[in-house]
């Protein structure tokens, strides 16, 4: 279990850059995921974990990456839907041992019709984790209802997640975060959430995110919807990792447009 979260927890910082490509499985195919591993691929050295579901793993990360694996294995409703939160487990475990997860994802919708049964899901899931010696990430989603992002209903989903026995948490950045951080337990990591207007707009959030507490960030759109987006899962790294301010980060950002390759000044993935 330890072994596993330190290959997505980097024990350098014990921070985390994930990159999330998962939106698939409840969005089709998203702008700039349509082809998922032409999405991917550039920027697999730059992640400290990919979160994806199996079907996106099986058809469009190569198998010989060394980059971990947080596996989607919950699913079950679609945006066109009348909600989201009518999610169960749609991947088996002993498939995500398989195709060697270093962690297995699921979400949770609390204060739904369906808190019930993906918090009992989420149980279960628990329990096999602790069986084979894999980690769980619970994800505190909140479906279309995105109103409910306040640090009283993310704290009390969070809580509620580890008390379970999530051995991380995945949630949303807020106003007086570092609550949500106090109170719970595991370590939180930060969803970017939709595409945020400008690349600035995602270096303070990153920023603030890991000033008040969270190990990491799990972005997605923010990175790969951006023009350029090895430029910018490169920055986010100086954030979460090094420590570096917005406008430092703004800086790597211009520098490392000018280049197809940028050095990482620190922490690479191993």
């Amino acid at each position: 279990m330890k072994n596993r979260l330190s290959r997505i927890i980097k024990p350098s910082s014990g921070h985390a850059v994930m990159l999330a490509v998962d939106h698939g499985y409840f969005m089709g195919p998203t702008h700039k995921l349509e082809e998922p591993r032409k999405t991917i691929e550039p920027l697999l050295p730059y992640a400290d974990a990919i979160m994806c579901t199996r079907g996106v793993l099986r058809t469009s990360v190569d198998p010989k990456t060394s980059v971990p694996i947080v596996l989607r294995v919950s699913a079950g409703a679609s945006v066109i839907g009348e909600t989201l939160t009518n999610e169960a487990t749609t991947t088996s475990f002993r498939d995500a041992i398989r195709l060697n997860a270093a962690a297995v994802a699921l979400s949770i919708f609390v204060g739904t019709q369906h808190e019930h049964q993906t918090l009992k899901s989420l149980g279960q899931l628990v329990n096999l984790g602790e069986d084979y010696g894999i980690p769980v990430l619970a994800v505190t989603a909140v479906g279309k209802e995105l109103e409910k992002r306040d640090a009283r209903y993310l704290g009390l989903a969070c809580r509620i997640a580890a008390e379970i026995g999530a051995h991380f948490v995945k949630t949303y950045f807020c106003e007086d975060f570092g609550k949500v951080v106090k109170g719970c337990p595991v370590p939180l990591v930060v969803a970017g959430g939709p595409k945020l207007e400008t690349e600035l707009d995602a270096f303070e959030l990153a920023h603030d995110a890991i000033a008040d507490g969270a190990i990491g960030v799990d972005m997605g759109r923010n990175i790969w919807q951006s023009e350029y987006p090895v430029a910018m899962i490169t920055s986010i790294r100086e954030i979460v990792h090094n420590g570096a301010s917005v406008r430092e980060a703004q800086q790597a950002f211009e520098e490392a447009k000018k280049t197809k390759t940028p050095i990482l000044t620190k922490n690479p993935v191993m």
